[in-house]
C-alpha cells in the first residue's frame, strides 16, 4: 500500500514538474513575442505602402522612383533569406529574431531621419520665404518686373539646397534595412512553432499568429488616417501661416510618425527574443551542462573528426539541395503553378502600391479618406476570405483536379471585376490650360503651347507656379495670376480672388468673377463612381483572399511531401524577385506616362507630378492589371489540363509521389512546412 502510494506521489510529482516546465519553458513567451512581433512588419510594410504618394511630394519624384523604394524592401530581404532559409534552424533561433526586429526597427527610423536634416518642406516657391498670403502672384502688370527678379533671385537661392531632394536614397536605405531584418522572423519563428509545439498544434498556433497579425494592418490605416492630416513640419512650424489643406495637391502629412512609430515598435518587439532559450523543452540545469561542456577543452583528434564530419555533411547537404531543386525544376505543373501566382501577385502588388494616388487622382478623396475607407471596409473582407478559402475547400471535399477548376472560377470573377472598373473612371479634371481651353468649351488636346492664353498673356505670370484656384464657373485655374485676377481679399478661412479675366472669356454670367484657392470638387457623378468603386474593391478583395488559400493547397499538392519546404522557399523568392521589386516599378513608369503636370524644382528640373489625366491613369493601371489576370487565366487552363491528364483515374488527393495524404492532413502538413507561407500571404493580402 506505501509503496502504491509512493509511486502515485512520484507519478504525480513527475506530471507536475512537467506542467511547470511545459508553462515556464519559455514557448508561450515565445509565441507572445512572435505574434508581437508578426504585428510590427505587417504594420510598418503597409504603412510604406500608403505613404508612398506622400513621400513622392515630399521628396519631389516620380512615382518610377517611389516604385524603386518601395521594391527595396525585397532588395533587402533577398541579401539574407537564403543564408537565413538554410544555416537559421542551426543556430539561435530565437536571438536571430531578435535581432532582425532589431535591424526592422533602426530601417523603419532611418526612413524617417531625412525629415529632420531637409529642413521645413516648401510647397510653393514662395513657402518659407514669405509665408504671408501676400505672396500669392495676382495679375499686376507694375509688379511684372519685380516679381520676374524675385523669382530669379529665388530660383539661385533655392537651387543651393537642392541636394536635399538626394536624400530619399535614405528612405531607399531604410527599406532595405527592413526587408534585411524582416527575412529570419517568418522562416525561423514558424519553423520554431513547429518544432516545439505538442503534437497536431502547430497549425493552431501558426494559424493564431497569423489572424493576431492581421492587427498589423489596422493600426497601420489608423495611423495613416491620424497623420496624414497633420502638416509634415507639424511643432516646427506655425500652422496659421500653412495655406494648404489636405485636399490639396502639394499636401504631405506627417509622414515620418508613422515610421517612428513603427521602428519604436519592432525595436521593443525584439527584447523578448534575447532572454528564451535555443530549445525551450530543455530544462536549465542540462542548458548549463550543456553550454559549460561545449566551452570545455577538446583534443586535437576530436577537433579533427568534428571538422571532417561538418565538412562531409555539408558535401551531402549541398548535394540533396542540388537534386532536390532539380526535381522542382522539372515539376512542369510546380513552375506553372508558380508563374499563376506569380502574375497574379504582381497585379495585386501593383495595383495596391498606387491605389492611394489613383483615389486622390480619380475620385478626389484625400490621404485620410483612403486611409479610413481601405482599413475599415476593405481589409475585414481580406481577412473571411482567408478563413472562407480553407473551409470551402473542407467542406466541398475538393480533389487536386477540383481545386484547379475553383481557382479558374475565382480568378475569372476576379478579372470581370477589374473590368469593372473601366466604367467607373472619372471624366478628366476641368483645368484650364490643361484638359480645356480657357473658354471652357473645348477639350485641350496638347500642351505645348503652355497655359498662357491672349486672357492672361498681359499679366507675364510664371507658367511653372502651382497655386490652383476654382473658379465661379467650375473651372480649376494654375494660379491666380494665370486666371487673370487681379485683386484679392483675405478671409479667415479662405482667400478670394476677384475681377478676373480669363472667368471673362468662358461666358459665365457673373458680376465679380470671382475665385478661390484650391482646385474645382469632383461632379456628383464622379463621387457616385467612388462608392460602386469601393464596392468593387470588396468583391476584388475577397477573390484575392479566396486565390491565397487555394494557390497555397494548390501548391503543396503537386510536389513531393519532402520538398514542400524548398518549394515554398524557392516560390516566395521568385514572388519577391520578379513580383515585389519589379512589379512597383513597371507599375510606376506606366502611371508616370499619365502626368500633365509636373512641379518644377528650386534648379527649374521636374521634381513630382501635381496632376494626372484622370482617363489616361484609370485606363493605364486597369489595362495593365487586368491583362496580368487574363495571362494567369490562360495558364490556369494548361494546369487543369496537366493535372486531368496526370490525375485521370487517380486519387485526386494523392501527391505527386503517390502518398495518401488526405485533405486535412495536406492542409495541416501545409501550415507545418510552409515555413514561408504566412510572409506570402501577407503580401497576397495586398489589393
Amino acid at each position: 500500500m506505501d509503496q502504491l502510494d509512493s509511486t502515485n506521489k512520484t507519478s504525480e510529482t513527475e506530471y507536475s514538474e512537467k506542467k511547470n516546465t511545459k508553462c515556464c519553458n519559455g514557448f508561450k513567451i515565445f509565441l507572445a513575442a512572435l505574434s508581437f512581433s508578426f504585428i510590427c512588419k505587417t504594420l510598418s510594410g503597409i504603412i510604406m505602402k500608403t505613404l508612398l504618394t506622400q513621400i513622392e511630394r515630399r521628396f519631389s519624384i516620380s512615382s518610377s522612383i517611389s516604385g524603386l523604394i518601395d521594391g527595396g524592401f525585397e532588395i533587402g530581404n533577398l541579401f539574407v533569406i537564403v543564408f537565413v532559409s538554410y544555416f537559421g534552424s542551426k543556430l539561435h533561433r530565437p536571438k536571430l529574431i531578435g535581432i532582425g526586429c532589431v535591424i526592422m526597427g533602426v530601417g523603419s527610423i532611418t526612413i524617417a531621419l531625412p525629415h529632420f536634416f531637409m529642413g521645413y518642406y516648401r510647397y510653393s516657391a514662395e513657402a518659407h520665404d514669405n509665408a504671408s498670403d501676400n505672396s500669392l502672384s495676382t495679375c499686376l502688370l507694375e509688379e511684372t518686373s519685380t516679381r520676374m527678379e524675385t523669382s530669379s533671385e529665388r530660383v539661385g537661392k533655392g537651387c543651393e539646397k537642392e541636394s536635399e531632394s538626394h536624400m530619399w536614397i535614405y528612405v531607399l536605405i531604410g527599406n532595405i534595412l527592413r526587408g534585411i531584418g524582416e527575412a529570419p522572423v517568418t522562416p525561423l519563428g514558424i519553423s520554431y512553432i513547429d518544432d516545439f509545439s505538442d503534437v497536431g498544434q502547430s497549425s493552431l498556433y501558426i494559424g493564431t499568429v497569423n489572424a493576431v497579425s492581421v492587427i498589423g494592418p489596422f493600426l497601420a490605416f489608423a495611423m495613416g488616417t491620424l497623420f496624414s492630416k497633420m502638416y509634415v513640419d507639424i511643432g516646427f512650424v506655425d500652422l496659421s501661416s500653412i495655406r494648404i489643406i489636405p485636399q490639396d495637391a502639394r499636401w504631405v502629412g506627417a509622414w515620418w510618425l508613422n515610421f517612428l512609430v513603427s521602428g519604436f515598435l519592432c525595436i521593443i518587439s525584439s527584447i523578448p527574443f534575447f532572454f528564451l532559450p535555443k530549445n525551450p523543452n530543455e530544462p536549465r540545469k542540462q542548458r548549463g551542462k550543456v553550454s559549460t561542456s561545449s566551452h570545455g577543452l577538446k583534443s586535437d583528434e576530436q577537433k579533427n573528426q568534428t571538422a571532417n564530419l561538418t565538412s562531409h555533411d555539408q558535401e551531402i547537404n549541398m548535394a540533396g539541395l542540388l537534386k532536390s531543386m532539380k526535381n522542382l525544376l522539372t515539376n512542369h505543373l510546380y513552375i506553372l503553378s508558380m508563374i499563376f501566382t506569380l502574375l497574379n501577385f504582381s497585379c495585386y502588388v501593383g495595383t495596391f502600391s498606387y491605389l492611394f494616388k489613383y483615389l486622390e487622382q480619380q475620385y478626389g478623396q484625400t490621404a485620410p479618406q483612403a486611409n479610413f475607407t481601405l482599413g475599415i471596409i476593405v481589409l475585414p473582407n481580406t481577412v473571411v476570405g482567408m478563413f472562407l478559402g480553407g473551409y470551402l475547400i473542407k467542406k466541398l471535399k475538393l480533389t487536386l483536379p477540383g481545386i484547379t477548376k475553383f481557382l479558374l472560377y475565382i480568378t475569372c470573377i476576379s478579372l470581370m471585376s477589374y473590368l469593372l472598373n473601366f466604367a467607373l473612371i472619372c471624366e478628366n479634371k476641368s483645368v484650364a490650360g490643361l484638359t480645356l481651353t480657357y473658354d471652357g468649351l473645348n477639350p485641350l488636346t496638347s500642351q505645348a503651347n503652355g497655359p498662357v492664353s491672349y486672357c492672361n498673356s498681359h499679366c507675364h505670370c510664371d507658367e511653372n507656379q502651382w497655386e490652383p484656384v476654382c473658379g465661379d464657373n467650375g473651372i480649376t485655374y494654375l494660379s491666380p495670376c494665370l486666371a487673370g485676377c487681379k485683386s484679392k481679399v483675405n478671409n479667415e478661412k479662405s482667400t478670394v480672388f476677384y475681377n478676373c479675366s480669363c472667368m471673362e472669356v468662358s461666358g459665365f454670367p457673373s458680376t465679380n468673377y470671382s475665385a478661390h484657392l484650391g482646385e474645382c470638387p469632383r461632379d456628383d457623378d464622379c463621387g457616385m463612381y467612388y462608392y460602386i468603386y469601393i464596392i468593387v474593391q470588396v468583391l476584388i478583395a475577397l477573390m484575392a483572399a479566396f486565390a491565397t488559400t487555394v494557390v497555397t493547397v494548390l501548391r503543396i499538392r503537386i510536389v513531393q511531401p519532402d520538398l514542400k519546404s524548398l518549394s515554398m522557399g524557392f516560390h516566395l523568392l521568385v514572388l519577391r524577385t520578379l513580383g515585389g521589386m519589379l512589379a512597383p516599378i513597371y507599375f510606376g513608369a506606366m502611371v508616370d506616362r499619365t502626368c500633365i503636370k509636373w512641379s518644377t524644382t528650386a534648379c527649374r528640373t521636374q521634381g513630382v507630378c501635381r496632376m494626372y489625366e484622370s482617363r489616361a491613369l484609370g485606363n493605364a493601371i486597369i489595362s495593365l492589371s487586368s491583362s496580368l489576370k487574363f495571362a494567369s487565366i490562360i495558364l490556369q487552363v494548361v494546369i487543369i489540363y496537366l493535372v486531368k491528364k496526370k490525375y485521370e483515374g487517380k486519387d485526386g488527393n494523392a501527391f505527386e509521389n503517390g502518398g495518401k495524404d488526405k485533405n486535412e492532413v495536406n492542409l495541416e502538413s501545409s501550415n507545418n512546412n510552409e515555413h514561408f507561407a504566412p510572409s506570402a500571404i501577407v503580401k497576397e493580402t495586398h489589393i
